[in-house]
């Protein structure tokens, strides 16, 4: 008898998250596509690098390692958490504006890293193409943001709070919800 007046109170969820798919609103599937490739430029461009043997300036090899290196395991955990509903129990609030900044500073980083790098480099072919592969994944990155800024606007941009009122009472309401003009039901 019990059950008959009681109903469940949860409902399933139509949007259960899959594995390596888009299961959030922070990620839709263009920029779910745009990560994934963000992790494989990444990737290869930090293993050609990582095959270079000798180096004539070994700095700004070392700081492709780095940028390559970082973009890979960090664009690789935020896809990873994005896509999922593990980013519910991190205790961010705030994943698109983590998700924004991350990716303009590891296309900016990108482009200083690659710049430098193709400027000081041995000019073998291995170095060549680890640079090239460090431009397509620093375009990768810049496209993710132009999307994100598209789709979603800028994420520093909140919405207007409504304006104060220090205190005062608001005025009254002009029309009454129910009833007539003489305040009769």
């Amino acid at each position: 008898m019990a059950n008959e007046v009681y109903t469940a109170t949860t409902v399933s969820n139509p949007k259960a998250p899959f594995w390596l798919g888009p299961a959030s609103e922070h990620l839709d599937m263009l920029r779910f596509g745009l990560k994934m490739l963000e992790v494989l430029l990444s990737l290869v461009a930090f293993v050609l690098e990582e095959t270079v043997s000798t180096c004539l300036s070994c700095s700004p090899l070392y700081f492709f390692e780095f940028v390559s290196c970082t973009a890979f395991l960090f664009t690789a955990l935020l896809l990873f958490l994005l896509s999922t509903t593990l980013y519910s129990r991190v205790g961010i609030s705030c994943w698109p504006k983590v998700d924004f900044l991350y990716t303009l500073l590891i296309a900016g980083l990108f482009l200083i890293a690659s710049g430098v790098f193709a400027a000081n480099n041995g000019k073998t072919t291995v170095e060549t193409v680890a640079v090239v592969f460090g431009f397509l994944a620093m375009l990768a990155f810049i496209l993710d943001v132009v999307f994100f800024l598209k789709v979603k606007g800028n994420p520093f941009q909140g919405t207007k709070a409504p304006p104060t009122t220090n205190g005062a009472v608001p005025p009254p309401e002009a029309e009454k919800l129910n009833g007539d003009a003489n305040g009769k039901a």
